[in-house]
């Protein structure tokens, strides 16, 4: 197998994986848009390319594998609007590509159950491009596309810790609304086992396996912290910004038995508590 991944939008998730596989030889090309990170990206041992700007057109003619973490934008995707059909014409000699998308595409269901089978029905503008996005990268004939839905991401630098040693955290109370979560070395570790054994054409949600109410991932992070319960908030009456509030316009558990069975992964962290116990636990 050739050990090189290009990985355009070189982000938070992308970076848990090459953090993986550069120690077992893997060449990582990671593109960002932010001159400023070129730098920072490197220090991780991955090759920075500015993208747009820099030409990944001769790359995409013999790199094998494909990571795309851009998200949509008011446009569609980013990478298809700049490289369609140049990816279309690597498509046949592509053995992996993976599109990071999310369970926002399911839409809410009232803290029902959802898997792969269930329909797409988005409830928010994100959501929707997220669908589209979905169907135009497997529109792409011969595209060995595997598509990753992913719950909401956690990890280093991204906990409720900072917020609740400084005082700011709230447990926002809206009636029946949970959430599926995911550490971002678990989706990192999804990714690693896809790559290995390719199954062009397949979904898979990424998730834990404990759907929570927010206000208790909250609550918790006090008690791993041993500071006092931040204060409940009525979501109806809670200051916030539209795009806080509309994460809560869905509610929903999230099945991950599917890549479970297909990839033989198995969550490090299979809930939040193990989760935020493991983050404070790395700041020591």
């Amino acid at each position: 197998m050739d050990k090189t991944l290009l990985s355009l939008g070189h982000g938070y998730s992308a970076r848990a994986l090459a953090a993986r596989l550069i120690p077992q030889g893997w060449r990582i090309i990671g593109t960002t848009r932010s001159p400023e990170k070129l730098d920072e990206i490197a220090a991780t041992g991955v090759e920075p390319m500015l993208w747009p700007g820099d030409d990944v057109i001769p790359l995409l003619q013999h790199v094998p594998n494909l990571l795309v973490s851009a998200g949509p934008g008011p446009e569609g995707d980013p990478v298809l609007l700049d490289l369609h059909n140049e990816i279309a014409a690597a498509a046949p000699h592509l053995r992996w590509v993976g599109y990071l998308s999310t369970t926002g595409v399911y839409g809410d269901h009232g803290g029902d159950w959802v898997d792969e089978n269930t329909p797409l029905a988005p409830s928010t503008r994100r959501g929707a491009a997220r669908v589209q996005a979905e169907a135009a990268w497997g529109a792409i004939p011969d595209l060995p596309l595997h598509i990753f839905r992913l719950a909401g991401i956690y990890g280093p630098g991204r906990g409720p810790f900072a917020k609740v040693r400084k005082g700011t955290a709230r447990r926002i109370i809206k009636q029946g609304q949970v959430f599926s979560r995911i550490h971002v070395e678990d989706i990192a570790q999804a990714l690693e086992l896809s790559l290995a054994t390719p199954q062009p054409g397949a979904v898979y949600n990424l998730c834990d396996d404990d759907p929570a109410p927010p206000q208790d991932v909250i609550g918790h992070a006090a008690d791993l912290l041993g500071l006092p319960l931040p204060p409940a908030v009525d979501f109806e009456a809670a200051e916030m910004t539209p795009m806080a509030r509309s994460f809560y316009a869905e509610s929903k558990k999230v099945r991950n038995d599917h890549a479970k069975a297909a990839l033989g992964w198995q969550p490090i962290y299979t809930d939040y508590r193990s989760g935020l116990a493991a983050l404070l636990g790395a700041e020591d």
